[in-house]
């Protein structure tokens, strides 16, 4: 995957079919996204505040609401090679509204970037010690900041390596726990914190992934086809979220507390540093690979600058460091709900004008063999960003059903109804500027010489 271009991986281009990988790996890092501890987390908050069988119901309503939404957007993104802030410029939001994405997506994985930092600190400081919690997270973060800075060819190989040690290490570790316990009780147990909703649940689920969802063709634009993409969501979804977060709420049923760190590191000190290590990278790497997708697309509509995926790696993986260090996990539930209702309806909006109002189809169509992108987008799209905000505010404050759902729905609906009576239009011309040829990012599609 490295090229000329100083692993700048296409970040304003199409991906071309040469630069693809086999399915395999990239569910391989699909797959660790979901088998981490956020997932412990996520599964131990569950298992904190609701039955075990209420905790089934919630993972299942959120990954179902997960696979159809990465399905969708995955397949946009396998078919145009084009990351999730750039294929937005064609599906709904224009040039200057997918700028604004770019900048919403790079603000939120930034923030997952901490939130991971700040759980990998806090264990490293119980079991290792040496550096204050501040500073493992400066560490951690900066590690990881290096796989991410030479693409996603070297994301790759850290995914074969901390993928199948987390699991291994993790899975002794969880084995010997749960063997001090009846399963059978601790299916009927009760919670021993704050009892949670379903619907609080399925959000906690959802939302636990949601951005992940959204941005999928960050990732899919490496597949080779659609079949690609749906074998490895399947895969990654289904089993990342019934093994790893069933597991978590069999341990918080079991030990009564929802410190993830507590419980997945709680049989040995070195094998847990390894699992807290090996789980960080492996979701952290596409944070912050995310981010600088979101923050290179940003800069290069907002201010005309046509900045390298690499650099912008090392500063955003140093800012996110620093929130790591500062302690942003205080509010780790909060932001899960932030994201739940925010980040739909964008993924609403994106599926429905590609695969049913299709108004800028034609130029991503005509162009995609060719390996280039269309001469032009829209500059603003109201409808879509009206359409945004509305049912954003629905997934927020509308009590009734499943928040993300609702905000995905009314975003699908809204924008198709809006296109059917004629709304949907492009605001101003946005041309699609091209680098000059052997720059980072060549001839938009085309991989530098």
């Amino acid at each position: 995957m490295a090229s000329s271009s100083g692993h700048d991986d296409h970040a304003l281009a199409r991906v071309p079919q040469s630069a693809r990988f086999h399915w395999f790996s990239v569910a391989t890092q699909r797959f660790g996204q979901l088998s981490t501890l956020a997932s412990f987390l996520i599964g131990a908050t569950l298992g904190f505040g609701m039955t075990f069988w209420n905790a089934v119901l919630a993972i299942t309503l959120g990954a179902v609401i997960l696979e159809v939404m990465t399905v969708f957007t995955g397949i946009a993104g396998q078919r145009e090679g084009l990351s999730t802030s750039l294929l937005a410029r064609w599906t709904g939001f224009g040039a200057a509204g997918a700028s604004l994405i770019g900048l919403a997506i790079g603000i939120s994985a930034v923030g997952w970037f901490g939130i991971q930092n700040a759980v990998s600190a806090d264990g490293l400081v119980n079991l290792v010690g040496v550096l204050p919690s501040w500073g493992w997270a400066l560490v951690v973060g900066l590690a990881i900041t290096a796989i991410v800075v030479h693409g996603v060819g070297s994301m790759a190989w850290a995914a074969y390596v901390t993928v199948p040690a987390f699991l291994l290490m993790a899975g002794w570790s969880i084995t010997v726990e749960l063997s001090r316990h009846d399963l059978g009780a601790l299916t009927s147990a009760q919670p021993a914190g704050p009892s949670l909703s379903l619907l609080q649940g399925t959000t906690i689920v959802a939302g636990g992934f949601i951005v992940g969802a959204v941005i999928t063709p960050d990732m899919s634009r490496f597949n080779r086809s659609g079949k690609d993409v749906v074998k490895q969501t399947v895969v990654g979804i289904t089993v990342g979220e019934y093994v790893i977060g069933l597991i978590g709420v069999l341990l918080a049923l079991a030990l009564r507390t929802n410190d993830v760190i507590a419980i997945v590191t709680s049989t040995s000190g070195f094998l847990g540093t390894l699992i807290i290590v090996a789980a960080t990278i492996k979701v952290n790497d596409w944070n912050l690979y995310a981010a600088s997708l979101g923050v290179v697309t940003f800069v290069d509509q907002a201010f005309g600058r046509r900045l390298h995926r690499g650099a912008v790696t090392v500063v955003v993986g140093v800012l996110g460091s620093l929130l790591g260090a500062a302690g942003v996990l205080d509010n780790f539930t909060d932001f899960l709900d932030l994201l739940g209702v925010l980040f739909p309806p964008i993924a609403g909006i994106m599926v429905a004008e590609y695969f049913v109002a299709r108004t800028w189809r034609a130029g991503l169509d005509q162009t995609r063999d060719s390996g280039e992108l269309p001469a032009a987008s829209p500059m603003w799209v109201p409808a879509g960003l009206i359409t945004w905000a509305v049912a954003a505010v629905v997934g927020k404050y509308v009590d009734w059903g499943l928040p993300s759902v609702n905000s995905i729905a009314v975003a699908f609906v809204l924008y198709l109804a809006a296109a059917r009576l004629g709304l949907v239009r492009g605001v101003g011309t946005a041309p699609t500027r091209r680098a000059v040829p052997g720059t980072a990012t060549g001839t938009p599609g085309v991989p530098a010489a």
